[in-house]
């Protein structure tokens, strides 16, 4: 395998990274609906350290305006209560023991706008993380050419080559926005 190669398999790989980065960020913001992932950027305080939800209790979607949360250590119901209140979601759990029903209400205009600004921010994140992969190929190519491995005319090949990864994953990005801003939207 040609040192390409290697540069190539290590970009796309760290490109695709970034995008699903990007669509588990959007996971986390919530469009009018129910959804179970809603709930993956939460953080609990069990046992003296910060613990995802997923690791107290298991999460459930019994209708489209309802999550539920069922703790699996009632002395937790309370923290885990506590998280989802300070989060920045918007909700008001109810706990019913080690049941903690979250109704999801209605997002006001000036929220969903808000979401779609939270959302333009993720996307930016991910573009500059992008655009600093395909900095660091084109240093490694450049250093590839400095070093008299490859020559003037392969390096522009190989600049060009991953400008078109760029560009593609740059693309790839804009798309989830505009799908995202979507689903935010529609009331």
């Amino acid at each position: 395998m040609s040192d390409f190669d290697s540069i190539k398999t290590s970009t796309l790989t760290k490109m695709e990274k970034s995008l699903e980065s990007l669509k588990s960020d959007f996971g986390g913001l919530r469009a009018g609906r129910a959804h179970a992932s809603l709930l993956d950027g939460i953080l609990v305080d069990a046992y003296g350290s910060m613990t995802p939800l997923s690791q107290v209790g298991t999460v459930s979607v019994p209708d489209a305006r309802t999550l539920s949360v069922s703790v699996w250590d009632k002395s937790l119901a309370k923290n885990v209560e506590k998280a989802l209140r300070e989060s920045d979601l918007g909700l008001n759990p109810a706990s019913d023991g080690q049941l903690i029903r979250i109704p999801i209400p209605p997002l006001s205009e000036e929220r969903r706008k808000e979401l779609v600004k939270i959302a333009g921010k993720y996307t930016e994140q991910c573009k500059i993380a992008i655009r600093n992969i395909r900095r660091d190929a084109m240093d490694e190519i450049k250093k590839m050419k400095k070093d008299s491995e490859i020559s003037e005319d392969e390096e522009k090949k190989y600049n060009n080559e991953i400008q078109k990864w760029t560009d593609d994953a740059i693309k790839k990005v804009d798309e989830q926005l505009s799908s995202k801003e979507k689903d935010i939207m529609q009331v």
